[in-house]
């Protein structure tokens, strides 16, 4: 089984993530941005999209051959979906995509550890604008009065509700 959480910066979608990571026994958190660090010194996160999508599919793959589920938070946006269902069908896997969608105000606060700087704040803006909270694929999330827990276990049920059907 393969999760995708996806939505805006500051959405929750590593705190989703891990918490799905604590409750699924068998299972990979994988980081798509982190996996930039190995190229961050010479290639901008904005170059280095592509290559850091064909990375996760294959760190993906490999999780998955060894029997392993896998949870990546990471902001899609649809020519991303599209790249990873392509890359990942050989994986023979369910793959499930899920957006959290806190109201805008919600997400330019600060929330728990975490300070907003100003140039997250403006991409957080961008992502709205562009529709990384409201995509066409997968389930939407509303997240604006949930603890992280709440939406960890809603993501839980539909996956469950899709196993059982």
């Amino acid at each position: 089984m393969i999760i995708f959480i996806s939505g805006s910066i500051n959405s929750g979608k590593t705190t989703i993530a891990k918490i799905l990571h604590e409750r699924l026994e068998n299972s990979a958190l994988v980081e798509i941005d982190s996996l930039h660090a190995f190229v961050e010194k010479w290639i901008p996160i904005e170059e280095a999209i592509g290559l850091n999508l064909e990375n996760a599919a294959a760190v993906i793959k490999n999780f998955v051959k060894h029997g392993i589920d896998v949870i990546v938070p990471y902001p899609l946006l649809k020519k991303n979906y599209k790249f990873l269902i392509e890359n990942l069908k050989d994986a023979n896997q369910q793959i499930y995509f899920f957006t959290l969608n806190p109201k805008l105000e919600i997400v330019l606060k600060n929330r728990g550890e975490r300070k907003l700087t100003d140039w997250e704040k403006e991409r957080i803006k961008h992502h709205y604008q562009i529709g990384i909270n409201k995509p066409e694929f997968g389930e939407i999330i509303d997240n604006s009065s949930q603890a992280p827990e709440q939406t960890a276990l809603i993501v839980l049920e539909k996956i469950t509700q899709h196993l059982c059907n």
